[in-house]
Formats: C-alpha cells, sequence, structure tokens
C-alpha cells in the first residue's frame, strides 16, 4: 500500500475529490452515449446490431481491463499522476471518433477513450478510503456516484439536440474539449499532502502489487463477489448506454429527441439513487441479503420490459429503472467491510475491473442474441433483454451460493 498522507482538512478534501468527480462524469458521459449515438452511427457508417454492441463493449473492455494497471499505478504513484497520465487518452480517443470515416477508426477511438476513464471512479473511491473516516465511505461513494450520473445527461437531450442539428462527429468533439478542460482543473487542484513526518515511504513495486492483486483470489469470497460484479451494473449500463435509444426508435418510432428526454428522465431518476442506498443500507450480512433481493427485483423488471410493448410501460419500466439503480453502490461497501484495510485499495480496483468487463461482455452478448434472434422469429430487443436478466439472475445466484466472508456480521 502507498504511505499515509497527511490528514487534509474536510474542505479541502471535498475540493479535491469534486474535481476527481468530474473525471468520473465524463467517463458516464462516454460509457452511455451509444444509446444516442446508435441510430445516427448506424445509419452513416452503415454498422450492424452486432457491431454497434461490440463498438460500445470496446469501451468497457478497455476500462475493465485497465484495472489492474490503474491499481498499481495509485499503488506506486498516488491518485493525482494516475489520473493525469491516463485521462489525456480520453481526449485524443474523442478527437478520433469525431473524425472517424470507418467502423475500425471508431473503435480504436472508443479503445483509447475506455483507456483514458480506466482510473477515473477508481481515483474517487481511493481517495475517499485515504482522506474521508471509515463509516463515512460507503455515503460519501454513494454521492459521489450520484454526481458522476449526471454525466448522462449530457448524453440524454442535450447530445440528442446537438446531434439533430449536426451530426454525431460534433458530439464527439464537444466531449473532447470538455474533457481537455476537466484535465486541466484536476491539474490545477488536486495535490495530495505528503506523508507526514516519520511515516514510511517505500512505496510497493509494480511486481508486489500485482501478486498482491492476484492474491485476492485465493480468498474464497472473492469469486461471488466477482460474480455479482460481472453483471449488476453491466445490465444498468446495457440499457441507458446502448439499448434505449435504438429500442424506443426502432420499437416505438419515437424521434431521437424524443429518446433522448426518456433517456433525461431515467437518469434523473438515477442521480440521487447511489446517495439514497448509502444512506439506508443495511451493514454486514444484511448488505448482501439487499444485493440479491435488489438483483432479483431488476431482472423481472428487465424481463419484463423484454416481453411489455407499450411505450408508456416501457418508458415507466425504464424510470424505475433508474430509481432503483443506486443499489449498485452496495457493492463497494461490502468490499470495504469484507476485506482488510491493507489490501482494500485492491479489492476495489478488483470490482470496478470486474464490473466493466462485465458490461463489454453483457453488451457483446446482448448484441449478439439481438443479431441472431430475427432466425428464431424473435424481436431482437426481447432476446437482448431476456439475456440480460438472465445474466444478471446466474450472478445474484452464484454471489448467494458461494462463501462470503465469516467475520462479517
Amino acid at each position: 500500500m502507498s504511505p499515509p498522507a497527511a490528514p487534509l482538512s474536510s474542505r479541502a478534501a471535498w475540493g479535491m475529490l469534486l474535481a476527481l468527480s468530474c473525471a468520473f462524469v465524463l467517463s458516464q458521459a462516454f460509457r452511455s452515449l451509444a444509446a444516442i449515438m446508435g441510430p445516427p452511427l448506424t445509419q452513416d457508417l452503415q454498422l450492424s446490431a452486432r457491431e454497434l454492441g461490440n463498438w460500445s463493449a470496446a469501451y468497457h473492455f478497455a476500462f475493465g481491463v485497465m484495472q489492474v494497471a490503474m491499481g498499481i499505478s495509485l499503488d506506486v504513484w498516488g491518485v493525482r499522476r494516475t489520473i493525469l497520465l491516463a485521462f489525456p487518452l480520453t481526449i485524443a480517443g474523442a478527437a478520433l471518433s469525431s473524425q472517424a470515416g470507418s467502423y475500425g477508426a471508431l473503435m480504436w477511438g472508443q479503445l483509447l477513450i475506455g483507456t483514458g476513464c480506466a482510473p477515473a471512479f477508481l481515483v474517487c473511491t481511493v481517495f475517499i478510503s485515504r482522506h474521508f473516516a471509515p463509516d463515512r465511505f460507503t455515503p460519501v461513494s454513494g454521492t459521489v456516484m450520484s454526481i458522476g450520473y449526471s454525466g448522462m445527461l449530457l448524453t440524454a437531450t442535450p447530445l440528442a439536440w446537438l446531434i439533430a442539428r449536426t451530426s454525431w462527429r460534433w458530439g464527439f468533439g464537444v466531449l473532447a474539449v470538455v474533457a481537455l478542460v476537466t484535465w486541466l482543473w484536476i491539474f490545477w487542484r488536486v495535490h495530495e499532502p505528503a506523508p507526514p513526518p516519520g511515516a514510511p515511504t517505500r512505496r510497493p513495486s509494480p511486481m508486489a502489487a500485482l501478486t498482491g492483486l492476484l492474491a485476492l483470489f485465493r480468498l474464497p469470497y472473492t469469486r461471488g463477489l466477482v460474480a455479482y460484479a460481472l453483471v449488476a451494473y453491466a445490465t444498468y449500463i446495457t440499457i441507458r448506454g446502448l439499448w434505449l435509444g435504438p429500442l424506443l426508435v426502432d420499437r416505438f418510432d419515437f424521434s431521437l429527441v424524443q429518446s433522448g428526454n426518456v433517456a433525461l428522465a431515467m437518469t434523473l431518476a438515477s442521480i440521487g439513487s447511489p446517495a439514497l442506498f448509502g444512506r439506508i443500507a443495511p451493514a454486514g450480512r444484511g448488505l448482501r441479503r439487499w444485493l440479491v433481493l435488489m438483483a432479483g427485483g431488476v431482472a423481472l423488471l428487465i424481463a419484463s420490459m423484454a416481453l411489455v410493448r407499450v411505450a408508456w410501460v416501457d418508458v415507466l419500466l425504464v424510470i424505475c429503472f433508474g430509481l432503483l439503480s443506486g443499489y449498485m453502490v452496495l457493492q463497494y461497501g461490502y468490499v470495504h467491510a469484507s476485506y482488510p484495510a491493507a489490501v482494500r485499495g485492491r479489492a476495489l480496483s478488483l470490482l470496478t475491473m470486474a464490473m466493466f468487463l462485465g458490461v463489454s461482455l453483457m453488451q457483446s452478448a446482448s448484441g449478439v442474441a439481438a443479431s441472431l434472434a430475427p432466425r428464431w422469429g424473435v424481436e431482437p430487443f426481447t432476446a437482448a433483454l431476456l439475456t440480460m436478466s438472465a445474466l444478471l439472475l446466474m450472478g445474484a445466484f452464484a454471489f448467494w451460493k458461494w462463501p462470503q466472508n465469516e467475520s462479517l456480521r
């Protein structure tokens, strides 16, 4: 683990955390823009449903794979240098995407964006664990996640309006400029204090940090955590960030701006949800029961969206999903309670890696299901949503049945 930092005042800690949260806001915007970008990209570049799913998944694949490297970087080089070195890749990827003339160039841009955004939430959680009291970890993490959800407001009605009046290229261009401003703000604002006098200053080597991360798999309850993390967040962002726009446009003939308005309503419903769940959730074993029950309820909701083809019902279910989406922040509280302080940072990076690799897998799987569905006489969106519901139930069941940390009370 990195050496302990000198204490920050509450005002200074919140100021730095707010600046770091802005990178998380942008990462949420980039990961959810496919819901609005999907229809114009499909038309302009002639993308199939599978290609659209794989393009959206590329962000989350890069984001998830890079969690190992980012976790090591945080241990070795700290919060400030990690985010300042990574985030310029997001700016470059957005700029490349704005000029893309082919599917290949679009994929490269998406991979760069995902890599640059990889530490965006992880730096926030590590910063919170270092500079806030332990009993404040889940509430503060929930607040940061609520702030981050506001990034999806940018990729709702505002992005739909911009694309309708210009093109999808302008959408990427504007986000590239906002990302540059965010990087400059972090460079100016975020400065972690030096360790106090007498504190050990030796940081682990990258190989030692990697070995410590892999050692987490020796703990039996890590398997259940990873199984759940692979599917819980993935269901939300696959609907909000990929299928919502195409579903509303193709199933119900919504305009792009109308589908953006629904995305806006879903995002507004989501914004306060993590902070609320962070405050009302129980501790210990009760936290595990909440995670399982919430996943079961959400799986039922998604299955209902798949089978009920009534516009107002689907819109209502989408908004309800937004209201419930904050339950996913409880995973961070579960990790914080389950792992000792010495490995907690690595456990958080493992959780984040599993979450975003799960998004990549779910978006690819749902894209394949949507592409194959017409062969079986099934509507593509029905197949995609039922696939997501089934995967969520499987992950929750594995989390429930596999061993848990017996020290939880």
